[in-house]
């Protein structure tokens, strides 16, 4: 991981952060115990504050940033999936922001709510917990149940397994001579 001041402001990471090489911090953001950062991740504090709760993880390619008075506050045991744009915007405890979805200023996402791949949330809306979020324009679709809510959590519980699994057994490899072209 590689970490920036930005005028005069350092990030703040627990020592229990799992963090890829790649990943990018800079500035005001606030990363708390148990956080899973994987390949790609940018997260620019630059304008304003960034906050990442307790066992949450932010997938590849997610990039994170606020804009002054627009802070990005993403509560515990979130998932952030895959090539996500999270903008000023906050998404409640243990909610999953699904594959390329992009949060605008000022939205506001309920606790145990679902956010579907790709969908726009246009600055402004506030959905209540446990919504299911999906279309283009972004609505609510269903109030979801306890057993929707059960495998929500259990996304952020397979992230962490997974962060711990890496922690220990990934290794980085030597580089491999080119392979010798084969002509006939």
């Amino acid at each position: 991981m590689k970490t920036y001041s930005f005028q005069g402001i350092e990030p703040r990471i627990h020592p229990s952060v799992y963090a890829f090489d790649d990943v990018v911090v800079i500035g005001d953001v606030e990363i708390e115990e148990g956080v899973s950062l994987w390949p790609g991740v940018t997260i620019r504090g630059d304008k304003g504050s960034v906050r990442i709760g307790r066992g949450s993880n932010v997938q590849d390619h997610a990039m994170l940033h606020s804009d002054p008075g627009q802070p990005l506050v993403i509560g515990r045991d979130v998932t952030v999936a895959h090539s996500a744009v999270l903008h000023g915007c906050s998404v409640g405890a243990g909610s999953v922001v699904g594959i390329g979805a992009v949060l605008l200023n000022g939205v506001s996402v309920g606790a145990s709510s679902r956010v579907s791949a790709g969908v726009v949330l246009s600055a402004g809306p506030v959905y209540p917990a446990r919504s299911l979020i999906a279309g283009n324009p972004a609505t609510v679709l269903m109030t979801l149940s306890d057993s929707d809510v059960a495998v929500l959590d259990e996304t952020a519980v397979e992230y962490r397994e997974l962060a711990e699994q890496y922690r220990t057994g990934l290794r980085p490899l030597a580089p491999r001579p080119e392979a010798a072209a084969v002509v006939e």
